[in-house]
């Protein structure tokens, strides 16, 4: 037999609940169901038995494992009414069948709202996969063919068109565009797309017309890993939960015995008629069910690494959550997490066109690095220098010699130099820029030194920014390098860190990463293969979207936009989070030791009581604010998380 869904359960206990409830509502005008107690006993018969059975299944399988769950209280609260009602309707006393019905109706009200609200909050992101393109335009013996998205295969040329969405992950191989990655990112400003430039399968193409190598199809594309990486955080357990368990495993038993005692101080010592002390005992059963200390977290959880996700922020699991809330250090690697990643032209001393044409005419040649980054500054300019140098000639930790146009030329460090002339003001120009900690090329024709090229790892526009941001927080700030103690401390006084540990060998990292901890959680930033077992040692790990896939695998939050701010966006929005948890379980169990005094009677003689009808009902409104407190999170302003 198919089992019902709690919906359903829910709409059998509240057709069979209604009679029932507008008996209680009516009796003042004598209203009475046709049949009388039978009615009623067939009537909570059928809920106990449809509705309220998995309540007493659940309650009876925690009996034998000797726990009390949630729904422990459920179960006794309504099936003593039902139960006490039998006995009664038999021996011709007043019958409480409805308190069993609507006590049971009243709490899967509750939990339909809070399956509806969880199913929303976790279908957020997941909807985003219904934002594919339904097909695609590949390239296919020449021609432009429309194939289903699920017939995309790996290594397909594809072309996509202004306004259409890009389909699949892939690399452009022919066009230019940009394309509009908000969906997946986060971020709102369009990203220029060039040839052997990556893009992510559902984003938005703009205004030119491109065509790409797929790389990745169905469930390995970014989206697709993305959604599925937010799924498995918002089913996660958050270290916070224990509490709640723990609670609830202590909270049960002695709202059982506050039920019992209720009963006997109301029955043999205020000298209660029986229905009477019965009635006061299953509210307090009622009141007391600690549902919405089950929904504090997870449901908190789901609705808040949903809003992150989807601005860029991956929170990986519930329980860097608690971790962040505790981070005081973060540090940073450098060499592509605060700087770019690779050299780049910074200055040009002497005639920027001629220099860089020379230089880049001879580095054709080269693979080094640094002639990578001339020739791109050269391209930048649209300098010709396609022409490369005749006689071309690498000399060992010195540089490139050639001939241009039967001119002899050079390109190289100052040791290169050391028989050409030159200048004076050139000379004083070196010495600047070396104690900017920047490499200097020196570029010469014919033995005289005609510039200078100054090329650097640049940090990224977002690190300085970043690091004021952290520093705002109350966070100190350290990088971690394997570059010399000069071009950090450089690197560090540009930005902004406070402290710099440099010369450390990347095997070593994970190592300095677990000192820095013996004084308290610390947050480590990194995105390179050889930054994983730091992330991974780290009480929190943060990988760079941009980086290796061991990077991602190994960090606790991944940022998405690669932007460096959003280290201290990721840690004040997991502080929100988990703030709103601790709310949540504060709200939820001060409402319980609330609601206990009034459902006991406490207050009767003035007039203040709670049946369990309406002591079920306030349990469901219990757990409906906990979920509403926690679907408040989308109301963040992520940008302005301060």
């Amino acid at each position: 037999m198919k089992t019902m869904t709690t919906q359903q359960r829910f709409i059998v206990s509240l057709i069979f609940s209604i009679p029932m409830l507008l008996q209680m509502i009516l009796m003042p005008l004598h209203f009475q169901l046709s049949g009388g107690t039978l009615t009623e006993f067939i009537l909570a018969t059928i809920v106990m038995a449809v509705a309220g059975r998995p309540f007493v299944h659940s309650a009876w399988s925690s009996f034998k494992k000797h726990h009390a769950n949630m729904d422990t209280l459920v179960a006794i609260g309504a099936s003593t009414a039902y139960l006490y009602s039998i006995y009664a309707m038999l021996v011709g006393r007043p019958v409480f069948f409805e308190v069993a019905a609507i006590v049971v109706t009243f709490i899967l009200l509750g939990q339909v709202f809070e399956e509806r609200m969880r199913q929303n909050a976790s279908g957020a992101v997941e909807k985003l996969l219904d934002l594919q393109a339904p097909d695609a335009e590949v390239i296919r013996n020449g021609q432009v063919v429309t194939v289903p998205l699920e017939e995309v295969q790996v290594g397909d040329l594809v072309q996509v068109k202004p306004g259409q969405k890009i389909p699949v992950d892939g690399t452009v191989t022919t066009g230019s565009s940009t394309v509009d990655e908000s969906m997946v990112t986060g971020e709102s400003m369009p990203v220029k797309k060039e040839v052997g430039d990556a893009v992510i399968g559902a984003t938005t193409n703009q205004n030119g017309t491109i065509r790409l190598e797929v790389s990745q199809v169905g469930d390995q594309t970014m989206l697709a890993q993305i959604v599925d990486l937010v799924k498995k955080a918002q089913t996660s357990h958050a270290p916070i939960q224990n509490l709640a368990d723990r609670v609830s495993n202590i909270f049960v038993p002695v709202v059982l015995v506050l039920a019992i005692l209720t009963f006997l101080v109301w029955y043999v010592f205020l000298n209660a008629t029986l229905s009477t002390a019965l009635v006061f005992a299953v509210s307090v059963l009622v009141i007391a069910c600690p549902c919405a200390l089950g929904l504090a977290v997870p449901t908190a959880l789901m609705v808040g690494t949903g809003l992150s996700a989807k601005n860029g922020i991956l929170i990986k699991n519930g329980a860097v959550l608690e971790s962040v809330s505790s981070v005081k250090t973060v540090i940073f690697d450098k060499t592509g997490t605060i700087t770019v990643g690779q050299p780049v032209v910074t200055d040009v001393i002497g005639d920027q066109n001629t220099v860089l044409r020379v230089a880049s005419q001879l580095e054709q040649l080269s693979e080094h690095p640094l002639a990578q980054a001339i020739n791109d500054r050269a391209a930048e300019l649209g300098l010709d220098a396609t022409t490369p140098a005749t006689d071309f000639q690498a000399i060992e930790g010195r540089g490139v010699t050639g001939k241009i146009d039967g001119q002899a030329v050079a390109v190289g460090n100052p040791k290169m130099a050391v028989d050409q002339e030159i200048a004076p003001e050139l000379s004083r120009e070196i010495t600047r820029l070396q104690g900017e900690t920047k490499t200097v090329v020196l570029v010469s024709q014919n033995q005289q030194v005609i510039g200078l090229i100054a090329i650097q790892d640049a940090p990224k526009p977002s690190s300085k920014a970043a690091m004021a941001d952290l520093k705002q927080a109350g966070l100190k700030t350290v990088m971690l390098t394997g570059d010399n103690q000069r071009v950090a401390e450089a690197v560090a006084a540009e930005v902004g860190i406070d402290q710099v540990i440099a010369d450390v060998l990347p095997n070593d990292k994970a190592a300095a990463v677990a000192d820095f901890q013996g004084s308290g959680p610390v947050a480590f930033v990194g995105d390179g293969i050889n930054d994983a077992p730091a992330l991974t040692t780290a009480a929190v790990g943060i990988a760079m979207g941009s980086g290796t896939d061991v990077a991602i695998e190994s960090g606790d939050i991944i940022l998405m936009k690669n932007d460096l701010r959003d280290v201290a966006t990721a840690i004040r929005l997991s502080n929100k989070i988990f703030n709103r948890i601790k709310l949540n379980l504060f709200w939820a169990f001060i409402y319980n030791l609330l609601g206990i005094p009034v459902a006991a009677g406490l207050f009767y003689a003035v007039g203040v009581s709670l049946s369990p009808e309406f002591a079920g009902l306030a349990m469901a409104f219990s757990s409906l604010s906990v979920v509403i407190s926690s679907l408040l999170l989308n109301r963040i302003k992520v940008n302005r998380l301060a």
